[in-house]
């Protein structure tokens, strides 16, 4: 998770509230620059080796498409 600090580019400024005009506009731009952000975080060793060890027993048992039995 981020800090606070790392999350300031996200804080509200006096511009953003200066009214219903653009607002979309302004919550774009913000949804934007979080997405951004998201995006370009690594995903942790340990949750990829969990996917690994899923996708070993997965094959273990026949299921190939990750779905249950029938």
């Amino acid at each position: 998770m981020k800090d606070k600090k790392s999350m300031r580019a996200f804080d509200v400024t006096p511009n953003d509230m200066a009214g219903a005009d653009g607002a979309g506009e302004r919550i774009s731009r913000k949804l934007r620059e979080l997405y951004d952000t998201v995006r370009e975080e690594t995903i942790p060793d340990r949750f990829l080796d969990l996917l690994e060890k899923l996708d070993e027993v997965e094959q273990a048992h026949g299921r190939r498409d990750g779905g249950e039995r029938k």
